[in-house]
């Protein structure tokens, strides 16, 4: 592959600079891998450096890249639709006022579920269906608005999305993909670590540690960030996914083929396609986001039409459906600690960056 020398540059300065102890990035144009390169080390320590190979706890890239993509392929088999309603996909709804909450809504955020609650301390270690408990305190959770009023990026949401997709398919989140999704596009290094099974893809030895988490006094290496999914068993819809640069291309790659830019070998394009049109006056659609207006993550070469997600522990994915451009960010920047926030300055700085080299180059076909 071809040295990107001012990349590998960026990268290190990042690291030099404290923004996180080490990171990988893959860019690709229109199915081309133009770079993959990883630096800096897994942990503070620095005694393990980090390799383009090294797995991450992808935080909320589980939102898009697994229970999005679960619910649209329920959505291709006929079993539901964008606009469903909670009270015809889960048992106990319909006399909430969750009733008439839609997957749409739930996938653009409007359902009107609060952002998050700390779900996690009202578990028992010892109870035997955490995610049972889960859902029921979602759904006596008070709303903050009307169903379809306002947007408000909501945990909760993606939380009874899971439901809805095990309920639905008979199958818990992380099989369900792993059979339908994941297997089939080969990517064996993207996965959900089952916290109360006795064997685990956490046997895996680079996998990248998080932070040091004072509730559960330790730092976390191969058990997911977030404390509700981690109460959860590890298996959740809004976080616990884990994977390597490379597998979370690959499922990007298959969902721009679906939206166009080629043939996809499992994804639904009809459906996903669906998912893209944004209703007007809204910022994302349905379980992804877009380049914001302003001060975007993905710089300000990603087109309005781009679409994305960021991760909690310093992870990214940016896709450019026209152009086939995706870039993926895989960082541990909760290392040691969650308070450094570093990297809101150095993602729009990297993405511009890839921006610049890809222009300057469109005319010497930089190959892989």
């Amino acid at each position: 592959m071809t040295h990107i020398p001012e990349l590998a540059q960026e990268m290190n300065r990042a690291v030099s600079g404290g923004v996180f102890p080490g990171a990988v990035l893959l860019w690709a144009e229109s199915g081309k891998i133009m770079f993959h390169g990883a630096a800096g080390t897994c942990d503070q320590a620095g005694n393990r450096k980090v390799t383009p190979s090294s797995v991450y706890d992808l935080a909320s890239l589980t939102k898009p890249l697994a229970t999005t993509l679960a619910v649209s392929e329920l959505i291709g088999e006929g079993l539901m639709a964008l606009s469903s309603p909670l009270s015809e996909l889960l048992p106990g709804v319909k006399d909430t006022d969750k009733a008439d909450i839609t997957l749409d809504m739930l996938l653009r955020h409007t359902s009107g579920l609060p952002a998050h609650r700390a779900y996690f301390k009202r578990i028992d270690p010892k109870d035997p269906n955490p995610r049972y408990k889960l859902c029921q305190m979602i759904l006596s959770e008070p709303l903050e608005g009307l169903p379809g009023e306002n947007e408000l990026y909501s945990d909760l949401g993606f939380m009874l999305l899971a439901r809805v997709v095990e309920t639905v398919s008979g199958q818990r989140l992380d099989r369900f993909v792993r059979q339908r999704i994941y297997a089939p596009l080969g990517l064996e290094r993207l996965f959900f670590i089952d916290l109360k099974a006795k064997e685990n893809p956490a046997s895996f030895e680079d996998i990248v540690p998080t932070s040091r988490c004072p509730w559960r006094g330790r730092v976390m290496a191969g058990e997911v960030e977030d404390e509700n999914a981690w109460a959860a068993g590890g298996i959740e819809g809004h976080a616990g996914l884990f994977g390597d640069a490379l597998s979370v291309y690959r499922l990007g790659d298959e969902i721009l083929k679906a939206l166009g830019n080629g043939h996809p070998k499992v994804l639904r394009p009809k459906v996903l396609q669906s998912f893209m049109q944004k209703a007007a006056g809204r910022s994302r659609v349905a379980g992804f986001d877009t380049p914001s207006g302003g001060n975007s993550s993905a710089g300000t070469g990603f087109p309005r039409n781009g679409i994305g997600h960021l991760g909690f522990t310093g992870t990214s994915l940016w896709m450019a459906p026209e152009t086939g451009r995706v870039v993926v960010l895989l960082t541990n920047r909760v290392h040691p600690s969650r308070d450094n926030w570093k990297i809101k300055e150095f993602r729009p700085r990297i993405h511009n960056l890839i921006h610049e080299i890809a222009s300057s180059n469109s005319n010497t076909n930089i190959q892989v």
